[in-house]
């Protein structure tokens, strides 16, 4: 089950931080059609937010067709945004995680290397 982790100094909205965290763990397959998300409960006990937050990405990502509340049993993901390539242990991960070695052990930080991809992806998705 996927544990939401919320950056309060981020700048994007908490229900936003939840909806991506879901579309994330739906590309890289670790959730799957049929899996259940965390209640509003559950996630309101990690969390501290609010739990009408939590209620307004469980919509959202209803609205998109991802997830599906189910009265009295949850919310379920309804459809997945994986593709082989890109699953937490697919070809393409393992030669990311590669150059991300790399890059760290040729002495980059974190936010050098988010800029080297940002520019890579600036490149390559216009």
């Amino acid at each position: 089950m996927i544990e939401f982790r919320i950056d309060r100094r981020s700048g994007v909205a908490t229900y936003q931080q939840i909806v991506d965290q879901t579309k994330h763990a739906l590309r890289l397959g670790m959730l799957r059609p049929g899996d259940r998300l965390p209640t509003a409960k559950e996630v309101v006990a990690a969390t501290g937010i609010n739990p009408n937050t939590v209620l307004k990405a469980y919509r959202e990502l209803e609205r998109d067709g991802l997830a599906e509340g189910r009265r009295g049993m949850g919310t379920f993901v309804s459809r997945s945004l994986a593709m082989p390539e890109n699953a937490a242990d697919g070809p393409l991960r393992d030669e990311i995680g590669d150059w991300v070695r790399r890059a760290k052990q040729g002495g980059l930080d974190r936010e050098d290397v988010m800029a080297l991809v940002k520019a890579a992806l600036d490149d390559h998705y216009r």
